[in-house]
């Protein structure tokens, strides 16, 4: 079995330790443990063939705002389904950072979807299949049931439900947000004499 220089781990001992602190949501343990990997060629072509070390170096890299080095990863390797939710939604995340950056303001819904038509999925993380920016009904029910239990999670809550849907801890953050400012809304409407619900037009999209 080949075994990397100067650690006793072999490519697939690697992927393991990956996959663990990936689960445990500690990036920073992660990126210190990628750092200390051996980077000549012939280990580096060793690890790259599996796929949970190249999802952990996409995770470290856009968890410390490398977006370059993020793109280069999900262009340039082929992922399986598996890891097509978890890629997509750091791909689009870290595009909507970088024009709020240049923009110097937040993101509107029509501003979100200019930026996915410039920057579609790569065909490495994404089957073909049209989707929506919408979250799929499995992801919505789950955090519907996280959201009666507790409207407002905490940021371990936020890490447990982005790793059970596959989403980034800043999409449920937002999420929960946006369902917050839904029903605020609506209970303001109920409270309204009949002639004034002309003049609610609050539209949020989950």
């Amino acid at each position: 079995m080949f075994h990397l220089p100067m650690l006793n781990f072999s490519p697939q001992q690697v992927a393991q330790v990956c996959e663990t602190l990936e689960d445990s949501g500690d990036i920073e343990r992660l990126g210190r443990f990628l750092w200390s990997l051996p980077v000549n060629p012939a280990a580096s072509d060793a690890l790259n063939k599996h796929e949970s070390i190249l999802r952990a170096r996409a995770i470290v890299a856009y968890h410390t705002g490398n977006f370059r080095d993020l793109y280069h990863i999900v262009e340039n390797n082929q992922f399986t389904k598996d890891s097509h939710a978890k890629l997509q939604a750091m791909w689009l995340e870290a595009h909507y950072q970088e024009a709020e950056k240049l923009r110097g303001r937040p993101l509107g819904p029509v501003d979100k979807y200019r930026v996915r038509k410039k920057f579609p999925l790569p065909r490495t993380i994404w089957d073909g299949e049209q989707k929506t920016h919408c979250f799929k009904e499995r992801t919505r029910n789950l955090l519907r049931e996280w959201y009666l239990q507790d409207p407002y999670p905490n940021p371990t809550k936020k890490r447990e439900l982005a790793q059970a849907t596959g989403l980034t801890p800043t999409q449920v953050g937002n999420w929960f947000k946006n369902r917050r400012q839904r029903d605020r809304a609506a209970a303001a409407k109920n409270r309204r004499p009949a002639g004034q619900e002309h003049s609610d037009n609050i539209h949020i999209s989950i």
